[in-house]
């Protein structure tokens, strides 16, 4: 009983003792209340159940009560529980009783304790004991006469009978609570003894010593402060941080004298971790934590540490920190496009506000243009300023500015280094040399320090960036090597998109030279384009409208896969071949054979020779119109189909058999298709670019196509400018080229067409009806000229060619036409007649007099063609010598 732990158990089991008493002492009185208030609702409840029975009255109105009552009586008795039902008449004397020999005997003082006219209940000591009665009136049925009374009686158990049936219970609790109690005092002194390692009180004071020693000497401060807010123990460590006074323990903490924001932080005693406060001169991290983990108000342990040294590091440290994620989001941010200004304001950007609160780009103006500049020369333009409102005083984007040599930018460009000004106004003479007024506005702008660094990749200077501050701590050392770091990195983007727009603009200057740059004006179609170069740079796109014999024209686009110069001379190469392939008046299914045949032959050729890129995958769409007819036949090779415009609005794409890429070398032939025009209506020829990118796809590209260009009315210039409005991506990613032409018809007025017999004697009379028909077309000046070719053409074709014969002549614009057609597919060309021949010299007059001539290919036959201009006066038979006529070609087979 000398430890803590006996003495707890001894407390506590007095306390079990007085609490088993206690409640014993409550259960006996709770038991006798309990009976009593049963047996007095039992014998109440019995007595008025019999009195109101039915046949109660009437018993006790008959001539003989007891004989009718006793036996009910007994019977209730014995099924209610009661020890006695007794029933007697107003005077007192008993009509039944459980002991048939007091039956007739009187009852006295039966109104002792109540009144008799109402039911009543008393308790009273009996011979049995503790007994309850109740005696309830029994009235005649007019309600005032009382006949009888009834009276029942409970004798209320023994309490100590109760007790001690429940007496066994409560020992056995009060013995488990004690031996519960025992088992925890047991386990708390072992627990005790554990953890003070069996350590005596002496022990345990010279351990209580050591500790205090410790608490005073460590570099920390150590503050215990009680739940009212007052000191209670400082070490020395404490008191030398806070400067507290000798007397400072057991006073209030907010009447120590330390700043407002310490003193609330150390006696509100909520937790707080490494928040730091400024103490005097010194930052110190305090810690606190309530002594009581349940928060209840029973203190708290604060904890100082001086972090004065430690916060100047971490801030040089965050310094670091920050401008490393800065050189990395520089990475990230600058150089996203190919754009020198882009990638210029990008730069200006990313410096502010995080290192500069204003930044100006200045580059070179052959470095915009693509080039390399010859030096770092004093002039250079303004390409990027992003800052602060006063940055608009700096000089504004686009002006060229001509740099003093003792400006930072010239020094830098001309040294190669960054150019460090502290404090713009004990520095300020170059900036009046360079522009006075300016340099005032800057100055009263607070503008106070200055970065300046070229912008140097590849061992080339190109351009300028400086860096302003008008709010906090001037540039240093330190923030001069990170400008120039920065800069570095910004270079290498600029002069990557420099590259970039130089390869740029060379391609694109390739590809629009070998664009046509105006297309001819023709009698047959009126006709729109546009070409729209990708922004990742130009490809191979490309279209042509193509003037052909007989008032006809050909339309061709087509399109090579790829971007850049080669792309570019590919497309050259197809067009020239194009263009040759058209000189031959081929058919648009022979013309894309040849055209597929020569690339297979280019890519062969490329392969074998250098490893270099292939021209596979270009594609191509010809077609060749005729006025004259209406007639428009195509043909494609792996291109989107055109679309046709009709003159009332609608719109449908014209089915064109497909057929691989160019240069596949597929070995099945080119199909072509051929659909009559009515005039005004617009033939669509795109690229690929236009109704397909990233984003959408082609067949949702078509739909929208088609709801572009439905509508009448609308020129092709106006069509072109629809389309494009309606398809044209924000950020196209291949080239467009778009050919619009509405087509026309030749007035029937200006054709004229004959049958011819194989006789050469009709030779004549077509003569003279051509001749009727350029009088009245008012060409009688072509008269002869005409007859000449048109008898030399038609006696050939009777002779040497195959019926059917057919010669027209058609008038279009400045040109007049005479075309021979028969069955036959040989064809003449020149040769040099010799001295002695009597013939072979017609086909010769006929190249003279004709500004042309030539031969095209039907299904069936051929076409010989001649073309002479309205304008120029028609050279005459007179003006050709004798020599000429004798010395020229002769005629080959037809």
């Amino acid at each position: 009983m000398r430890s803590v732990a006996g003495q707890v158990f001894l407390l506590q089991s007095v306390i079990m003792v007085l609490f088993a008493a206690a409640a014993g002492g409550a259960l006996v009185v709770q038991a006798r209340e309990s009976s009593t208030q049963e047996a007095r609702q039992l014998s109440k409840g019995v007595a008025q159940s019999f009195a109101r029975a039915p046949g109660t009255l009437d018993a006790m109105k008959s001539g003989d009560p007891t004989e009718l009552l006793q036996p009910r009586a007994e019977d209730t008795r014995k099924n209610s529980g009661v020890d006695y039902v007794v029933t007697f008449d107003p005077q007192g004397f008993r009509w039944t009783h459980p002991d048939p020999k007091l039956i007739g005997k009187h009852i006295y003082a039966v109104r002792e304790g109540g009144a008799a006219d109402r039911p009543f209940t008393k308790t009273f000591e009996g011979s049995l004991g503790l007994a309850v009665d109740t005696t309830v009136p029994v009235y005649d049925t007019n309600g005032i006469t009382i006949v009888g009374f009834v009276s029942v009686g409970v004798t209320v158990a023994s309490v100590d009978d109760v007790v001690m049936d429940q007496l066994p219970q409560l020992l056995g609790f009060a013995g488990g609570a004690l031996a519960v109690a025992a088992g925890g005092t047991a386990l708390v002194s072992w627990r005790l003894r554990r953890q003070t390692r069996g350590l005596d009180p002496s022990e345990m004071t010279r351990m209580y010593e050591h500790h205090d020693a410790v608490l005073h000497a460590v570099r920390e401060g150590v503050l215990i402060i009680g739940s009212d807010g007052r000191l209670l123990l400082a070490n020395d460590e404490a008191r030398r941080l806070l400067d507290l006074p000798a007397d400072a323990e057991e006073r209030r903490v907010t009447d120590l004298g330390l700043e407002a924001g310490t003193a609330e932080l150390l006696g509100s005693g909520r937790p707080v971790t490494d928040v730091v406060h400024l103490a005097g001169d010194r930052l110190l991290a305090v810690n606190v934590r309530p002594v009581d983990p349940d928060d209840r108000p029973a203190g708290s342990v604060a904890t100082l540490r001086d972090t004065t040294e430690l916060r100047a590091l971490a801030g040089r440290a965050e310094v670091a920190r920050e401008r490393l994620g800065l050189l990395y989001e520089a990475g990230v941010r600058i150089g996203t496009t190919l754009d020198v200004v882009r990638t210029a304001q990008e730069l200006a950007e990313v410096a502010v506000p995080r290192f500069a609160d204003t930044a100006t780009v200045d580059l070179l103006d052959p470095i915009l243009r693509g080039a390399v500049a010859a030096g770092p020369g004093p002039e250079m333009r303004r390409v990027a300023v992003h800052g602060v409102d006063g940055a608009r005083s700096l000089y504004p984007v686009g002006e060229l500015i001509r740099f003093v040599p003792s400006s930072p930018a010239a020094v830098g460009a001309e040294r190669g280094r960054g150019v460090l000004d502290v404090d713009l106004t004990a520095s300020g003479g170059w900036m009046s040399a360079q522009d006075p007024h300016r340099a005032r506005r800057v100055l009263d702008l607070g503008f106070h320090s200055l970065i300046t660094v070229p912008l140097q990749a590849r061992g080339v200077v190109l351009g300028m960036a400086s860096f302003w501050r008008s709010d906090g701590a001037p540039f240093g050392r330190e923030d001069l090597a990170f400008a120039e770091e920065l800069a570095a990195r910004a270079a290498v983007a600029i002069d990557n998109a420099r590259r970039f727009t130089r390869e740029h603009t060379l391609a694109e200057s390739l590809q629009r030279s070998l664009l046509p740059g105006s297309l001819p004006d023709h009698s047959a179609v009126e006709v729109a384009h546009r070409y729209l170069p990708a922004l990742e740079g130009v490809g191979g796109d490309w279209f042509d409208v193509i003037p052909l014999p007989g008032a006809r024209v050909a339309l061709v686009v087509g399109d090579v896969v790829g971007h850049g110069l080669h792309a570019a001379a590919t497309m050259g190469r197809l067009r020239t071949a194009v263009h040759n392939f058209s000189a031959l008046d081929l058919p648009p299914d022979e013309l894309l054979g040849h055209l597929d045949e020569l690339v297979a032959r280019i890519d062969s050729d490329e392969n074998e020779e250098r490893d270099s890129e292939s021209v596979a995958g270009a594609t191509c769409l010809y077609a060749i119109y005729d006025p004259a007819s209406g007639k428009c036949c195509l043909s494609r090779s792996g291109h989107p189909e055109p679309a046709l415009v009709h003159p009332d609005g609608t719109v449908e794409f014209v089915r064109v058999p497909g057929s691989p890429p160019l240069g596949l070398g597929g070995a099945e032939p080119f199909e072509t298709a051929e659909v009559t025009l009515p005039e005004g209506s617009r033939l669509v020829f795109y690229t690929d670019g236009l109704v397909e990118d990233r984003e959408r796809g082609i067949d949702a590209g078509l739909e929208a196509l088609r709801h572009a260009l439905a509508g009448a009315g609308r020129t092709p210039e106006e069509t072109c400018r629809d389309v494009l409005d309606a398809l044209l991506p924000a950020r196209s990613s291949d080239d467009i080229a778009l050919l619009v032409a509405r087509t026309r018809l030749l007035d029937r007025s200006r054709v004229a067409e004959w049958e011819v017999p194989g006789d050469p004697a009709a030779v004549a009379g077509i003569r003279a009806e051509v001749t009727g028909r350029l009088v009245a077309w008012g060409l009688e000046e072509l008269a002869f000229t005409t007859e000449l070719i048109v008898s030399e053409l038609v006696t050939n074709a009777i002779r040497y060619g195959i019926e059917p014969i057919r010669l027209r002549v058609l008038r279009d614009g400045d040109s007049l036409i005479c075309e021979v057609a028969d069955g036959s597919s040989t064809s003449p060309h020149l040769r040099r007649a010799a001295i002695t021949d009597e013939g072979g010299r017609g086909l010769f007059l006929v190249a003279r007099f004709a500004r042309r001539w030539g031969t095209r290919y039907l299904a069936r036959g051929k076409v010989i063609w001649t073309e002479q201009s309205t304008r120029s006066p028609a050279v005459e038979p007179e003006e050709v010598s004798a020599e000429d006529l004798l010395d020229q070609w002769e005629d080959a087979a037809w």
